[in-house]
């Protein structure tokens, strides 16, 4: 294994949508490596997908929009669907609200971001970085596998983009601790009489929530526990929302990650002024109401990206790495930029006592307050 050959300007572990609008967004000179666990650009291929509701929040809809994006039509998901159903499962009371979420298939839609970033930026794909750290030179080493051989890449910075289980963020913050849970969601053939997106809640299996929505023909179903006998707690969620008339057999396939959810400004990570940067859910940055992530993940990306062209030395030349101004100021000019992040997550947690106190939310629910009035419906149709 022989030395690297070139020394990167930055080097970005991950590229979701974090990772791939950070790098998409940086100034062209800039000589920039990145490493993500998805195989290159075919949706068909085998390989790592992302656990997740695939619905597109509206400041998501938002950031794509002030970026001067659109959705092609392959990302989009059929039905689109424009109202929740929400279920508490331990007091049998229900109601519908509207909603403005954007069906997907998230999958595609990463995929989709990944194949903007320039050419310019080498992409190892199908592969995970093993190990940080940082040598004599100040500069970052990432150690990673690919084609069953180790290999090393030399980057003045470096921008953690990996999600939940980041590992550079635990390489810069080992004894960081923050609120996680596991996230189970599997896949069947969609049975119900129409489609649908509901969300369940039940504080006798978890202190968090469920969810299901028709995508595709398939519905999916998931929730997020708290760790430790989460598989039992989802097969409760599920047989008691068969109670409810959810047709939940024969599961497709299955799926399981780890999803943060902040709870004080001490929870998000930024990065450090050695020239290391955190974007995305590795920063803690999704909502801790609804488990939000993409559309902070966009807004977090832009933001540092910015930082970085407005403050990188002489773009794609620099100089030997560690230690220099410049890093001290794209960190603060990203600081200050996040505030504004930090400030919204913090305001969501208001909310949670209305969504997750069983009291509050009995009373809110049971209110009607905001809640649509359905027309009775034939129920022997089906809208696609």
């Amino acid at each position: 294994m022989g030395a690297p050959e070139e020394i990167f300007d930055v080097a970005i572990v991950g590229t979701g949508p974090a990772g791939a609008t950070f790098a998409r967004l940086l100034s062209p000179k800039l000589r920039v490596v990145a490493f993500d666990k998805k195989c290159a650009t075919d949706p068909l291929a085998r390989g790592f997908r992302k656990p997740c509701g695939g619905l597109l929040a509206e400041d998501a809809q938002r950031a794509l929009s002030r970026q001067g994006l659109a959705l092609p039509k392959e990302v989009l998901a059929n039905p689109q669907l424009f109202s929740v159903r929400t279920i508490d499962l331990a007091r049998n009371i229900e109601r519908t609200y509207r909603r403005f979420y954007v069906n997907m298939d998230r999958h595609r839609f990463d995929l989709w971001l990944k194949s903007l970033i320039p050419p310019s930026v080498e992409i190892h794909n199908a592969t995970t970085a093993r190990k940080i750290s940082r040598n004599k030179s100040g500069l970052w080493v990432i150690r990673f596998f690919e084609e069953r051989r180790e290999k090393i890449v030399v980057a003045r910075t470096l921008v953690g983009a990996d999600g939940a289980a980041s590992v550079v963020r635990k390489f810069l913050f080992p004894k960081h601790k923050i609120r996680c849970y596991t996230a189970i969601q599997q896949w069947f053939v969609d049975k119900q009489p129409e489609p649908i997106y509901a969300c369940f809640f039940d504080e006798r299996l978890t202190d968090c929530y469920g969810w299901a929505v028709s995508k595709d023909g398939e519905l999916l179903f998931g929730a997020a526990f708290p760790h430790g006998g989460t598989g039992g707690a989802y097969e409760n969620l599920r047989r008691r929302a068969e109670k409810f008339g959810f047709v939940l057999d024969a599961p497709l396939r299955s799926e399981a990650c780890m999803v943060l959810r902040p709870e004080k400004m001490g929870d998000f990570k930024i990065g450090t002024v050695a020239g290391a940067f955190l974007i995305g859910e590795a920063a803690g940055f999704i909502s801790p109401s609804s488990l939000e992530g993409i559309s902070y993940a966009l807004d977090s990306a832009e933001m540092l990206a910015d930082a970085f062209n407005e403050n990188f030395p002489r773009l794609g030349g620099g100089d030997n790495g560690g230690g220099q101004g410049f890093v001290e100021k794209i960190f603060e000019a990203y600081r200050r930029r996040a505030r504004k992040i930090c400030r919204k997550l913090l305001l969501k947690t208001l909310k949670n006592p209305f969504m997750y106190n069983p009291t509050l939310r009995e009373i809110v629910m049971k209110s009607g307050i905001s809640a649509l009035r359905l027309r009775p419906r034939d129920k022997h149709s089906r809208e696609i």
